[in-house]
Protein backbone atom coordinates (compact mmCIF):
# COMPACT_ATOMS: atom_id res chain seq x y z
CA UNK A 1 0.00 0.00 0.00
CA UNK A 2 1.91 3.68 -0.91
CA UNK A 3 2.50 5.78 2.18
CA UNK A 4 2.17 9.36 1.89
CA UNK A 5 4.82 11.89 2.67
CA UNK A 6 4.05 15.02 4.39
CA UNK A 7 7.60 16.81 5.65
CA UNK A 8 6.85 18.05 9.36
CA UNK A 9 7.44 21.83 7.94
CA UNK A 10 4.33 21.53 5.61
CA UNK A 11 0.86 22.36 6.17
CA UNK A 12 -1.98 20.32 4.93
CA UNK A 13 -2.38 19.95 1.26
CA UNK A 14 -4.99 22.94 0.01
CA UNK A 15 -7.18 20.02 -2.08
CA UNK A 16 -7.25 16.44 -2.73
CA UNK A 17 -3.61 14.86 -2.50
CA UNK A 18 -0.26 14.28 -0.96
CA UNK A 19 2.37 16.04 -0.77
CA UNK A 20 4.54 12.73 -1.99
CA UNK A 21 3.97 9.63 -1.74
CA UNK A 22 6.35 6.68 -1.58
CA UNK A 23 5.18 3.39 -3.90
CA UNK A 24 5.05 0.06 -2.49
CA UNK A 25 8.59 -1.39 -1.97
CA UNK A 26 9.51 2.32 -1.86
CA UNK A 27 11.35 2.47 -5.14
CA UNK A 28 9.21 5.33 -7.12
CA UNK A 29 8.72 8.70 -5.13
CA UNK A 30 5.87 10.80 -6.43
CA UNK A 31 5.99 14.30 -5.65
CA UNK A 32 2.79 16.44 -6.34
CA UNK A 33 3.26 19.67 -7.65
CA UNK A 34 4.70 22.12 -5.87
CA UNK A 35 4.23 26.04 -5.79
CA UNK A 36 6.34 28.96 -4.71
CA UNK A 37 4.46 28.78 -1.27
CA UNK A 38 6.61 28.80 2.00
CA UNK A 39 6.06 27.94 5.21
CA UNK A 40 2.97 29.50 6.41
CA UNK A 41 0.93 29.36 3.57
CA UNK A 42 2.97 32.33 2.31
CA UNK A 43 3.80 33.01 -1.26
CA UNK A 44 7.23 33.66 -1.98
CA UNK A 45 7.22 36.91 -3.54
CA UNK A 46 4.88 37.82 -6.41
CA UNK A 47 7.69 36.87 -9.46
CA UNK A 48 8.41 33.92 -10.86
CA UNK A 49 11.94 34.01 -10.03
CA UNK A 50 11.34 33.58 -6.46
CA UNK A 51 8.43 31.28 -6.45
CA UNK A 52 10.10 28.85 -8.16
CA UNK A 53 12.76 28.76 -6.01
CA UNK A 54 10.69 28.47 -2.97
CA UNK A 55 8.72 25.30 -5.69
CA UNK A 56 12.00 23.60 -6.15
CA UNK A 57 12.90 24.14 -2.41
CA UNK A 58 9.02 22.50 -1.34
CA UNK A 59 10.17 19.49 -4.13
CA UNK A 60 13.37 18.93 -2.11
CA UNK A 61 11.51 18.90 0.98
CA UNK A 62 9.17 16.25 -0.08
CA UNK A 63 11.62 14.55 -2.09
CA UNK A 64 13.90 14.38 1.44
CA UNK A 65 10.95 13.36 3.81
CA UNK A 66 10.95 9.95 1.50
CA UNK A 67 14.17 9.13 1.95
CA UNK A 68 15.61 10.38 -1.26
CA UNK A 69 18.35 13.30 -2.31
CA UNK A 70 17.64 15.37 -5.56
CA UNK A 71 20.14 13.85 -7.25
CA UNK A 72 17.77 10.77 -7.17
CA UNK A 73 14.97 12.68 -9.11
CA UNK A 74 14.33 11.37 -12.70
CA UNK A 75 11.58 13.80 -13.91
CA UNK A 76 10.50 17.15 -13.49
CA UNK A 77 7.59 19.02 -14.89
CA UNK A 78 7.09 22.55 -14.55
CA UNK A 79 3.76 24.63 -15.19
CA UNK A 80 4.32 28.43 -15.93
CA UNK A 81 0.87 30.30 -16.13
CA UNK A 82 2.68 33.14 -18.06
CA UNK A 83 4.75 32.40 -21.24
CA UNK A 84 6.45 35.43 -20.25
CA UNK A 85 8.35 34.08 -17.24
CA UNK A 86 9.85 31.33 -18.76
CA UNK A 87 13.08 33.68 -18.61
CA UNK A 88 13.05 33.98 -14.92
CA UNK A 89 11.87 30.67 -14.63
CA UNK A 90 15.35 29.86 -16.10
CA UNK A 91 17.75 32.43 -13.83
CA UNK A 92 16.29 30.75 -10.82
CA UNK A 93 16.67 27.42 -12.58
CA UNK A 94 20.27 27.82 -13.26
CA UNK A 95 20.92 29.73 -9.73
CA UNK A 96 19.61 26.59 -8.22
CA UNK A 97 20.59 23.57 -10.10
CA UNK A 98 24.10 23.54 -9.80
CA UNK A 99 23.62 23.38 -5.75
CA UNK A 100 20.89 20.33 -5.88
CA UNK A 101 22.47 18.70 -9.18
CA UNK A 102 26.35 19.20 -8.24
CA UNK A 103 27.92 16.06 -10.72
CA UNK A 104 25.95 18.67 -13.73
CA UNK A 105 23.29 15.48 -14.40
CA UNK A 106 20.10 17.66 -14.61
CA UNK A 107 16.63 15.52 -14.59
CA UNK A 108 14.43 15.53 -17.43
CA UNK A 109 11.68 18.43 -17.43
CA UNK A 110 8.61 19.16 -19.48
CA UNK A 111 7.85 23.03 -19.01
CA UNK A 112 3.88 23.74 -19.95
CA UNK A 113 2.49 27.51 -19.65
CA UNK A 114 -1.10 26.85 -18.70
CA UNK A 115 -4.04 29.46 -18.06
CA UNK A 116 -3.95 29.36 -14.13
CA UNK A 117 -3.10 27.66 -10.94
CA UNK A 118 -5.37 26.83 -7.92
CA UNK A 119 -5.28 30.20 -7.05
CA UNK A 120 -4.19 33.41 -9.30
CA UNK A 121 -1.04 34.72 -7.55
CA UNK A 122 0.44 31.58 -8.07
CA UNK A 123 2.96 31.90 -10.83
CA UNK A 124 4.98 28.39 -11.36
CA UNK A 125 4.10 24.75 -9.98
CA UNK A 126 6.42 21.73 -10.26
CA UNK A 127 6.02 18.20 -10.19
CA UNK A 128 8.89 15.35 -9.60
CA UNK A 129 9.66 11.60 -9.68
CA UNK A 130 11.97 10.42 -7.77
CA UNK A 131 13.78 6.86 -7.19
CA UNK A 132 15.01 5.77 -3.92
CA UNK A 133 18.40 4.29 -4.30
CA UNK A 134 18.38 0.58 -3.05
CA UNK A 135 19.37 -0.29 0.30
CA UNK A 136 23.31 -1.59 0.78
CA UNK A 137 23.55 -5.09 1.26
CA UNK A 138 20.26 -5.87 -0.66
CA UNK A 139 20.20 -7.84 -3.78
CA UNK A 140 17.82 -7.33 -6.29
CA UNK A 141 14.95 -9.85 -7.02
CA UNK A 142 15.07 -12.04 -9.67
CA UNK A 143 12.58 -13.93 -10.97
CA UNK A 144 11.48 -17.40 -10.08
CA UNK A 145 12.78 -20.01 -11.91
CA UNK A 146 10.21 -22.12 -14.09
CA UNK A 147 10.14 -25.54 -12.55
CA UNK A 148 11.31 -27.95 -15.68
CA UNK A 149 9.38 -31.22 -16.70
CA UNK A 150 11.52 -33.11 -15.12
CA UNK A 151 11.20 -31.37 -11.12
CA UNK A 152 7.60 -30.85 -11.70
CA UNK A 153 6.89 -34.79 -12.14
CA UNK A 154 9.34 -35.90 -8.91
CA UNK A 155 7.24 -33.45 -6.88
CA UNK A 156 3.81 -35.21 -8.22
CA UNK A 157 4.87 -38.92 -7.14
Amino acid sequence: MPKTVTPKSFGAPLGMYSHGMVAPGGEIVVVAGQVGMGPGGRVAGGDVVAQTKQALDNVRAVVEAAGCAMRDIVRLQTFLTHAGDIDGFMKARAEVFPRYFPDGAYPPNTLLVVSRLVMPELLVEIEAMAVKPAKAGRAPRRAAKPATRARATKRRR
